[in-house]
Formats: C-alpha cells, structure tokens, sequence
C-alpha cells in the first residue's frame, strides 16, 4: 500500500516481503502442506523478529557477503557499469526471469543490459528482492514498473500500479500524468489508463495552465477532445488551450481539423466567435475545416433551439454542455460541519445556452441532508420528490427549480455535483456525481464517504466543498432527426 508524500519526502512503499515469503509461506513437504498454526496453545505467544531478519538481509546485499554471482548492469548506448554483488537462491526465489538466466549462465558474472532509466534504479529493484520494501519517487515510478515487469516480479508490478493510481494528484515540477497515461497506454494497463484520463479530465482547468498540457499527445489529445464530462471554466477557455497547444507542437493539418471539429461552438457566447473569426491564428487558417460548425452555432444563438431543429439537420455535440464553472452554468457550495444538520441555498443560471435564453434566468434550490430529508422538508417539495423510504446516515442533495416556466418546454436539465478536496498538497476533483434527467437527486451521492471522520479525504478542514453545474439539454437538437 503505497503512504502520501508529507513535506516532499517520499514515502516508503511496503509492495509485498520477501521475509514473509521466505518465514511464513506454506511449505511443501512430500506433497503436504505445513502451515503456519493459527490457535495457539494456552499461554502460547508468537514472537515475531522479521524486522531484524529484514535489517540482516539488507546487509547481507549491502556488504556482499556470501555472494556467488555478480550482475553487471551495462546501461544502453554508454559505458557506464554498475556491478551488483548478489545471491542465486534470493534472486531465484523472487524472480523466475533470474532463475532462468542463472541456469543458463554457467557463470558467476550475469551481464544485463538496461536503458538509462532503468540502469538508475537497478539496486533499489534488487533491494525490493531482499528487503521487500521499496522507497518511490514520482520520476522513478515507470522504470520501476518496466524492471518488475521484465523480471515478473509481480507484487511489486501491481504495487507499483497501484502507488501511480493513487498519486496522480501529488505535485510534480514538469507534471507526470500525462507520461503515466502514455505508459499505461503502451503496456495495456487499462486501469491505470482509465484512471490518468479521468484525473486529466476532471482537473482539466488546472492541467491547461500546467506545463504538462503541452505534452499530451494527438491521440490523448482528441480522447478529451471527445468527452462530455470534462471540467473546465468554459469552452473558450478549452478553444484558447487548443489553441496554444497547436502552436507549440505543429501537429499535422489532419489532427489540428480534428481537433477543431470537437470544439462545442454552441457553448461559446456570439460576441466571442466574432472575436475568434478576426483575431484567432488558427481559425483564420483552418476556417474552411469549421465553417459548417460555426455556421451552425451562429444560427444557434440567433434563432430559437424549437425553430432551429425545424429546419436543419444538426450534429448534436455541438449543443450538448460540458461541465462549466462558469457562473452562468452553476455555483460552488462549501458546507461546514456537513454531519450537523441540512442544508440549503439558492442560485441562478441562464436558461440555456442559445441566443434566445442566455438573458432568462432559473432560479434553483439545492438542499444537502447528511441523514436524507426530514418529513416536513419533503412535504415543501413536489410529490415526485416525497420518499416514504428513511436512509439512515446516507448523505442526500436534491436540486430543484424554484418555479416553473412555460420556457422551459423542449428543455431537461442535467444536474452534476463536483466534489473538490485536497490531495498532495492541492485541490482536485474527487468525485463527479451526475443526476439523471428525468430526477432531482443524486442517489449515489458520496456514498462511500465517511464524513464523520475529520480526516475523511472528502473534506478540506472539516467543509464539504462542492460545486453544481445546471447543464440545459434541448430535446430537439440532440436528438436524431429522420
């Protein structure tokens, strides 16, 4: 399990023991098992000296003594050398790879050739053989991982898996997400894959402003490009990002249309299109690619959403929102001392997107209870949203508007709460809860969370921070016309 970095230190990571490989696994003996008594005897104690035996193994590798085979660590395209003093039976027991090389090596000198990278943190991968711990910073993560995978030592491959997973937000000069991604991309880890594109897309606001947002590649690129759930200020601000990104890495004409072609023009008020169309570097090279796109959003916003799906065939990304931070799309919301009562307030959005309703205003009431709502809270709410079902201790939010408006035909309103906390030293998105379109609450919401607990990684010094994005969704451009 792998401890958070506290003031810069790395924390040591324990990624399985060999002591207890070597101390308490189960034995064969003559095809039997002899296992380890679990009931001890009455008055019986164990006595437990792994930690020294640890410590001695670590001297044993340290001082060399003993040793009956030397391995040779070339690093790749240099002459640097470094020689390692080491013992058959511990690198044979950890790793069926050295078993192997050892028995076809009648020698007691192994040559293993490794990149730079590799070469670097060769002794401390033969030290996780002896001592089964390993100490990890962020840059030694992936050279680690290809030395576990090459030798097929697993505990410490998945241990290693694990310790990226969990430290995507931990603070790096240069950013290291991006490089996980890639890796995970290259070696088919798809959870860790999974896991680096959903930090990259929940904390995009933070990750354009980073240096690692000129890193990304074409395909990473337009894998965000594509989704819905990012989280971000505005789809400006994602163009402006493009943008910069186009001029620092002078991709091929190919990736940069498609890359423009995903870009929500509808969600980008008129007044700044016009301003792109004049002033934007690359909308002024490559506006034949996105013509139709902005055509499109420009009747968009002169026309209403009913009037508009009467006479065009629309692609319907180009009107489905992201989620915006962006005043007009919702409000933060920091509760103190969640667990002590319910909550409520209120805030406006516009009505929608379209020319024709940005100047309409919702009002909307969220109501947060730690313990689901109370009877006489439910009896203000509609008879959808009364529950005869009492959870105990389950945190609850709905999100309902204040009234109802004859404007508001054509339109669901997709309701999604960004949970914000701390994690390596800053804030970033820990849960993305979505409510379906036909409901008012989120039925899920922070169900796993222990906010009794002060140290609960849900809330920064004992308030719940959350942010709720109103996300207008017109039923007549986002669904397929015959």
């Amino acid at each position: 399990m792998a401890n958070t970095y506290e003031g810069g230190i790395p924390a040591r990571v324990y990624l399985g023991t060999l002591l207890v490989a070597l101390c308490f696994h189960p034995i064969a003996v003559g095809g039997a098992v002899l296992k380890q008594e679990v009931a001890l005897e009455n008055g019986a104690t164990t006595l437990n000296h792994s930690m020294a035996m640890v410590q001695r193994m670590e001297g044993l590798l340290a001082q060399g003594n003993g040793s009956d085979v030397a391995l040779r660590v070339q690093t790749v395209n240099t002459d640097e050398v470094k020689v390692i003093q080491a013992h058959t039976l511990v690198l044979s027991l950890q790793s069926e790879v050295f078993e192997e090389l050892l028995l076809s090596h009648n020698t007691s000198t192994l040559v293993l050739r490794e990149p730079a990278d590799c070469a670097a943190v060769f002794d401390k991968f033969i030290r996780y053989l002896y001592c089964g711990d390993i100490s990890v910073r962020l840059d030694q993560a992936i050279p680690l991982h290809k030395l576990a995978s090459k030798y097929r030592v697993w505990s410490l491959q998945q241990g290693l898996s694990q310790y990226m997973t969990g430290h995507l937000s931990s603070d790096s000069p240069t950013g290291h997400v991006v490089g996980w991604y890639q890796y995970a991309m290259q070696i088919g880890d798809a959870n860790l894959r999974d896991s680096c594109l959903q930090y990259l897309s929940w904390n995009l606001s933070s990750v354009l402003q980073s240096g690692e947002w000129g890193s990304i590649s074409d395909d990473l690129l337009l894998s965000l490009m594509q989704r819905s759930d990012l989280i971000l200020q505005s789809e400006l601000e994602l163009y402006e990002a493009l943008e910069a990104w186009i001029g620092q890495n002078q991709p091929a004409s190919l990736t940069v249309e498609n890359a423009l072609r995903q870009v929500r023009y509808g969600m980008i008020p008129p007044q700044h299109l016009f301003r792109l169309q004049k002033q934007s570097p690359v909308m002024l090279k490559y506006y034949e690619s996105i013509r139709d796109l902005l055509f499109l959003a420009f009747q968009f916003h002169s026309a209403s959403p009913v009037q508009l799906a009467k006479y065009f065939d629309v692609n319907c990304s180009i009107f489905t929102p992201r989620n915006y931070l962006s005043p007009s799309w919702g409000s933060p919301w920091v509760i103190n001392n969640p667990t002590r009562d319910d909550r409520s307030f209120s805030f406006q959005t516009q009505l929608g997107p379209s020319g024709s309703d940005t100047s309409k205003r919702v009002t909307w009431n969220a109501l947060f209870s730690p313990r689901w709502l109370p009877l006489s809270v439910r009896s203000a709410y509609t008879n959808e949203m009364q529950a005869t079902r009492t959870d105990g201790g389950r945190p609850r939010i709905i999100v309902t508007p204040a009234t109802s408006s004859p404007d508001f035909a054509g339109v669901s309103f997709q309701k999604t709460v960004i949970v914000t906390a701390r994690q390596g030293g800053k804030m970033v998105v820990r849960h993305v809860y979505n409510f379906h379109q036909s409901t008012e609450e989120a039925g899920d919401f922070l169900v796993e969370a222990d906010l009794h607990r002060r140290a609960s990684e849900y809330l920064i010094d004992s308030s719940l921070y959350l942010h709720v994005v109103v996300k207008p969704l017109y039923h007549s451009l986002i669904i397929a016309r015959k």
